[in-house]
Formats: C-alpha cells, sequence, structure tokens
C-alpha cells in the first residue's frame, strides 16, 4: 500500500531477503536476535537520537518502545520518563526489559507481538521510540502509521543510513554466489513519510560503535555452519563496516 516510495522501499527491501533454497539449508534461524547483544548501557550514550526523545517528552511522560529489545531506547529516557512500555515479538527481550525495568524501579509493562500488530496492545504514549527496525519492514506505511498515531508528542526512529547488513554483502558473494541487490537508505525510509504527510527532522551522524561482528553471529546469518566460523572471521577482516545512522523525529499534531 502506499505511492511509489512506498513502492520502492517495499521493493528493495523484498529484494534483501534470503532465497528459500539457502533458508532451508541454514543450520540455525538467521532471523533470531540474541538477548545479549542487546543489553542497555548503565549510562545512556549521548545521539542525536536521545536529544531528539527527550526534547519530545514531559517530566514524567511515558514512552513506548517499538522493538525494544533489551530497552536501550526507552531506558535512556529513564530519568525523565514516568513510565516505560517495550513491545518485541521476542518474549526472551521482553523478559530481559521487564527484568532492567524492575532492577531500575522503572514503571512498565510489556507487549508482546509484531508491529502494528502489536500497537492496540500497546496502546499510547508521549514519546514513540523505535530504533533499528524499519530495516526488518517491508510494508512501511501502516508500520509508519501506527508509530504516529501511538504518539501523542512525537516520534523518533534511529536507523543506519543503509541496510545494517548490507556491508556482510560481499560475503553472499563469496559463500553463496548471491549477489544482493542495492539496499533501502534512510533517505527512502523519508520520502515514505513524506508521502503520509509527515516531514520528518533528519539528522545523520556517526555511531561510536559499528554493526556486529562477531563470527559466530554472522556465520549464522550467512545461514552456514559452526565450521565455517574461522573462515568467516577472516573475511570480516577485510570488510569496511558502516558507522553512519541517521535520526528521523516528527511531532504530532
Amino acid at each position: 500500500m502506499g505511492g511509489p516510495a512506498a513502492t520502492r522501499w517495499a521493493e528493495l527491501q523484498e529484494g534483501r531477503g534470503i532465497p528459500p533454497e539457502i533458508l532451508a539449508r541454514a543450520p540455525a534461524d538467521p532471523w533470531h536476535h540474541e538477548v545479549t547483544f542487546f543489553t542497555p548501557p548503565a549510562e545512556p550514550v549521548d545521539t542525536p537520537s536521545l536529544r531528539a526523545a527527550q526534547a519530545l517528552l514531559p517530566d514524567g511522560g511515558s514512552v513506548l518502545d517499538v522493538g525494544c529489545g533489551g530497552g536501550a531506547a526507552s531506558f535512556a529516557l529513564a530519568g525523565k520518563a514516568g513510565h516505560l512500555t517495550g513491545a518485541d515479538q521476542q518474549q526472551d527481550m521482553l523478559d530481559a526489559f521487564a527484568a532492567e525495568a524492575g532492577a531500575r524501579g522503572i514503571p512498565h509493562r510489556t507487549v508482546l507481538g509484531r508491529w502494528p500488530g502489536a500497537a492496540p496492545e500497546a496502546g499510547t504514549a508521549d514519546v514513540v521510540v523505535c530504533h533499528h527496525v524499519l530495516h526488518n519492514v517491508v510494508d512501511l506505511v501502516p508500520f509508519l502509521a501506527a508509530l504516529t498515531a501511538a504518539a501523542h508528542r512525537g516520534v523518533v526512529v534511529e536507523m543506519m543510513t543503509q541496510h545494517p547488513m548490507a556491508w556482510l554483502d560481499p560475503l553472499w558473494v563469496r559463500f553463496h554466489d548471491l549477489h544482493r541487490p542495492r539496499p533501502a537508505t534512510a533517505d527512502d525510509a523519508a520520502a515514505v513519510l513524506r508521502e503520509i504527510g509527515v516531514d520528518p527532522v533528519v539528522r545523520r551522524w556517526e555511531r561510536e560503535v559499528p554493526p556486529r561482528q562477531d563470527p559466530a553471529w554472522v556465520t549464522r546469518r550467512l545461514c552456514l555452519p559452526e565450521e565455517a566460523v574461522p573462515e568467516v572471521a577472516e573475511e570480516l577482516e577485510r570488510l569496511d563496516q558502516p558507522r553512519t545512522a541517521a535520526t528521523l523525529s516528527w511531532t504530532v499534531a
């Protein structure tokens, strides 16, 4: 659904899928995210995404973290927020989110489900944050519309400027002779927003920490067996990792 920008996004995202014949040979689920990779830092990292959310959030306000993982995006706002809601499709992520919130003494709730299907249960909040999720979405219009509808004041999305796994494209060629199409970018996401009547503020910046490069994790993402880890590790040394991220934020009237 949507106009040319939304159609373009969907086509680019569909092109990033794993061919069925490769997926069928995968010894482990390449899409499963390990909870340990999503532990929030004890002290929030100062980023444009954090500053944008802080500017929108009233003292004691509520935050909805969509695709929360361990809660890094929302726990960064804990000093100002009065309540956090974490929504995620993995129960183990929500368990980690709840445990961290409990340890910090932060009022919270969790919602299990894939966005935007989980939106009715998640309800609304003053600020909605969504970090590093958009590149997992094909049908972007309903996803973005639900983010906007859930926010009383505004939405803050953080993403890499291009698909976070695009830097591994040479390894798909090396191990599977699979040539990936060009990835969707933050500019493509912003174009979809404008197409549905939202004019986001876009800020580009450099992350201190690049995307994950753990050889075992990359090996699983490449649908390869565990014995390929040493060879994958060697290949990773030759790749440049992207650090450029983008923050897309918008207010809700």
